[in-house]
């Protein structure tokens, strides 16, 4: 059974990481400094063509997103930005449910169906146009 709209004033999203966009993943020192630590092996994801490398300091997750291969997308967000925010990712419990009730509402998209994310993650992504001009990433956890 599909699960009813939310009302526009909730959303209910949890904030799940923060992704700097980083030219190689050993960019990390001064993340370590401010007290993160690695959690878990580097993983590479492949569908967004990135390599990307998970701290965490507290209950608060920050993924460094480095590119792949010469032909990964954040090369062209380094080149034009540099090293820096690319992302704010939110958990939500399904992104199908999620992607259909913001196409309703009006909200721009980067991606109409979930694709792979790391760690068994499902995940699509907000437009920046839609969200003032921060690129938003909606993760679903298996």
């Amino acid at each position: 059974m599909p699960r009813p709209p939310l009302p526009p004033a909730f959303v209910g999203y949890e904030l799940d990481h923060v992704a700097i966009a980083v030219r190689d993943l050993d960019d990390a020192g001064v993340w370590l400094t401010l007290g993160f630590t690695p959690l878990g092996a580097d993983e590479e994801v492949p569908d967004q063509g990135v390599r990307v490398r998970t701290l965490r300091a507290g209950a608060s997750l920050l993924e460094l997103v480095a590119p792949a291969s010469p032909s990964s997308p954040i090369i062209r967000f380094l080149e034009r930005r540099g090293p820096g925010l690319h992302h704010v990712a939110l958990r939500v419990d399904d992104v199908e449910f999620e992607i259909a009730r913001l196409v309703e509402a009006g909200v721009r998209l980067v991606d109409a169906t979930p694709r792979p994310g790391r760690a068994g993650t499902r995940v699509a992504f907000v437009h920046p146009s839609s969200t003032l001009g921060t690129l938003v990433e909606l993760v679903e956890h298996p």
